[in-house]
């Protein structure tokens, strides 16, 4: 019987592990790694094409094109921010996305905070596609207008070396970019 308890806690304690895991991302940047903690129960929609998108390599070579001291880093434009694409151009990364549908809107009670991942979009609240932000600092002035659905969990000081773009519209003359992000 004892063997058994032992045996039902190893499998529960293994299952529960790989559930936890596929829910964590790794971002890896020219400063170094960091780990992404993502909450499909508050956004599934958003959390399942990060991970599509992340999953196929469409992020890897993507370039962070709008980069604002004190407020966020933006990437995430897969059709015209990727260095490695024939698309490439550094004047229209941020106006594109990918080939998928653009999501509807999943606002949830996550506060924009230091090290928040929420869906970048146009003034259209149901435009997000591909591209996202991870703030640097609280911006409160989010909440409930742009769907959060993760967070740095380890590694923000490697997001906080991202270079910084023009104090007012952020576009960065030469964009630090994402070497790759995958699943854990």
């Amino acid at each position: 019987m004892k063997k058994i308890t032992y045996l039902f806690i190893f499998f529960f304690s293994l299952m529960n592990t790989q559930v936890m895991s596929k829910d964590l991302m790794i971002l890896k940047l020219t400063y170094g790694e960091v780990e992404i903690e993502l909450y499909p129960d508050k956004a599934p929609n958003h959390v399942k094409r990060f991970k599509e998108l992340a999953n196929a390599g469409k992020y890897d070579g993507v370039i962070f094109h709008r980069v604002i001291d004190g407020f966020m880093a933006q990437t995430g434009d897969v059709k015209f921010g990727n260095v490695n694409s024939s698309d490439y151009n550094l004047s229209m990364a941020g106006t594109g996305g990918s080939e998928l549908p653009n999501l509807k809107a999943e606002f949830t009670d996550i506060a924009h905070t230091r090290g928040i991942i929420s869906a970048a979009r146009s003034a259209d609240p149901d435009s997000a596609n591909s591209q996202f932000f991870i703030c640097f600092e609280a911006a409160p002035h989010l909440d409930r207008q742009y769907s959060a659905f993760g967070k740095v969990i380890k590694g923000m000081e490697f997001v906080d070396k991202i270079k910084k773009g023009d104090p007012n519209s952020g576009a960065v003359s030469n964009p630090d970019k994402i070497l790759s992000l995958k699943s854990k």
